[in-house]
C-alpha cells in the first residue's frame, strides 16, 4: 500500500456524523434569521403605512430587539454551559419560535415591543447553543469551517424570506399576519429532529469510536468549572467582546435596514427587492463558508492558530472597505455586489472571530464568553441603530451609516491583536 493511499483511507474511517450535527445548526440558523428578517421585509411597504412609524420609531423597536437579545444572550452563555447545547439549544429555539408567531397578533407600538422582546429574548439562545455544540463536536483544526457552515444558514434564511414573504401576503393574499404564523408554525418541526438526532457526541449512538477520538485529540481541558467573574478577567474575553461589540452592528444594519435603503435608493417594494437581497445573502454565503474554509486550510499547512484566524481576518477586512461607495453607486447592481461583498466579509469575519472561545478557553466556559461577546455586539447594535434613525431623518441617505461599515473591521481585528498577539490558552487562575 503506497504511503500516500493511507491518509484517505484514515479519514473515511474516522466518521461523518459531526457533520449531520452542523447541518442541524444550519437548519436553525436558517429558521432563526427567517423569523428575524421578515420584520425588516415587511415594513417599507406594510408596517410603516400602518402603524405610521417614522425612520426613529423603527429604530427604536430594533434596538428594543438588540437589547433584549444583548441582555439575555449574557444568560444564554452560562445555562447552555450548565444543560449542555441539546436541551439549551431546543428551549432558545422554542421561544424565539414563539414569539415570532406572537408578531401576528400585535395591534399597539407596546405589544411590538413586547413582541420584539421576546423574540430577542430567546434568538440569543442560538449562537451561544451553537458555538457550544461546535465546540462539544468538532476538533480546533475544523471548528472554523464548523462554524462557516451552520453560520451561513443564517443568510439562507435572509434569502429565503423575500421570497417567502412575498408569496404568502401577496400571491396568496393571505395578509402579512397570517404569514407569521404560517413561518412559525412550519418552523416547529425542527424540534422533534434536534432531538432525535441531535446528543453530546460521548452519548450519541450514531458515534464510532474513532470519530470520537478525532472529535477529542486537543489536549484535555485542565479546569472544568469556572465562574463567570474569572471568565471577565481573561482579556482573551474582551478581545472576543470588543470585536462583537463593533462588528455586530454593521450586520444587524445589513439585515434590518437594507429592504429600507433599496426601497429608498431604488423604489423597490415588497415584490421587486427580493431578487437584489437573495443576490446579496447568496454572496453572504460563500464568504461564511470561505472564511472558515481559509483559516481552517492555513492551519493544515501548518500556520499557527493565531496567524491562521488573523489571515483570514484581515483578507475579509479589506474586502469590506468598498462598501464604503455603496451609497452612491451608479445603478441597482453595483449596489448589490459592493453591499453583496461587504456581507461575505462579514460572514467570513465573523465566523473566525466566533472560533476565539472555543480556541483559548476551557469547553466549559465556551458558552459563557460567547453570552458576554454577544451581549457586547447587542449593545454596540442598540447605539448603531439610534445613530441610523438620526442619520436618515437628518440627511435621508446612507452616505456615513455605510463609511463606518466599511472601517469597522480592521479597527476591531487590530483590537483583537492587541489584545490576544498569540491566542495562547487563556490564564483563568
Amino acid at each position: 500500500m503506497s504511503s500516500e493511499a493511507a491518509p484517505a483511507q484514515i479519514q473515511v474511517k474516522v466518521g461523518k456524523y459531526r457533520w449531520v450535527v452542523v447541518m442541524l445548526l444550519f437548519a436553525a440558523l436558517t429558521i432563526n434569521y427567517i423569523d428575524r428578517q421578515q420584520f425588516a421585509v415587511l415594513k417599507p411597504n406594510y408596517l410603516v403605512s400602518a402603524f405610521h412609524w417614522t425612520d426613529s420609531d423603527y429604530a427604536t423597536l430594533v434596538a428594543w430587539f438588540q437589547g433584549a437579545y444583548a441582555f439575555a444572550y449574557v444568560f444564554w452563555g452560562g445555562i447552555i454551559d450548565r444543560i449542555g447545547a441539546r436541551f439549551g439549544f431546543a428551549a432558545a429555539f422554542t421561544i424565539w419560535t414563539v414569539a415570532h408567531i406572537m408578531h401576528s397578533g400585535v395591534r399597539t407600538s407596546l405589544q411590538w415591543t413586547a413582541a420584539r422582546v421576546a423574540l430577542g429574548v430567546g434568538e440569543a439562545g442560538a449562537f451561544p447553543g451553537g458555538i457550544k455544540a461546535v465546540t462539544d463536536w468538532f476538533p480546533k483544526q475544523e471548528r472554523a469551517l464548523a462554524t462557516g457552515i451552520f453560520n451561513a444558514g443564517t443568510n439562507i434564511g435572509a434569502i429565503i424570506t423575500p421570497l417567502i414573504v412575498p408569496w404568502i401576503v401577496v400571491d396568496l393574499g393571505l395578509g402579512w399576519r397570517a404569514s407569521f404564523v404560517i413561518i412559525g408554525v412550519a418552523s416547529l418541526l425542527w424540534l422533534p429532529a434536534w432531538f432525535l438526532l441531535y446528543a453530546h457526541p460521548r452519548k450519541s449512538k450514531n458515534v464510532m469510536p474513532a470519530e470520537l477520538a478525532f472529535i477529542e485529540k486537543d489536549p484535555p481541558d485542565p479546569v472544568e468549572k469556572i465562574s463567570v467573574w474569572r471568565v471577565l478577567a481573561a482579556k482573551e474575553t474582551w478581545a472576543f467582546a470588543i470585536g462583537k461589540f463593533l462588528i455586530d452592528p454593521v450586520w444587524w444594519m445589513f439585515l434590518f435596514w437594507l429592504p429600507d435603503f433599496l426601497h429608498r435608493e431604488y423604489n423597490l417594494d415588497l415584490k421587486s427587492f427580493g431578487p437584489p437581497l437573495v443576490i446579496i445573502y447568496l454572496i453572504s454565503d460563500i464568504g461564511s463558508v470561505s472564511g472558515g474554509w481559509l483559516s481552517s486550510t492555513l492551519l493544515k499547512h501548518g500556520m499557527s492558530l493565531s496567524g491562521a484566524r488573523k489571515t483570514a481576518m484581515l483578507v475579509c477586512g479589506l474586502l469590506a472597505l468598498p462598501v464604503f461607495f455603496a451609497a452612491n453607486a451608479s445603478s441597482l447592481w453595483v449596489a448589490v455586489a459592493i453591499i453583496g461583498v461587504a456581507t461575505a466579509a462579514h460572514q467570513g469575519f465573523s465566523c473566525n472571530l466566533y472560533t476565539l472561545p472555543g480556541d483559548v478557553f476551557p469547553r466549559s466556559a465556551v458558552g459563557t464568553v460567547i453570552g458576554i461577546g454577544g451581549a457586547a455586539g447587542g449593545v454596540g447594535g442598540m447605539l448603531f441603530s439610534g445613530y441610523i434613525g438620526h442619520q436618515l431623518e437628518q440627511f435621508g441617505g446612507y452616505q456615513s451609516i455605510f463609511a463606518v461599515a466599511a472601517t469597522t473591521y480592521l479597527v476591531a481585528l487590530l483590537i483583537v491583536h492587541l489584545i490576544t498577539p498569540r491566542y495562547a490558552p487563556a490564564k483563568l487562575t
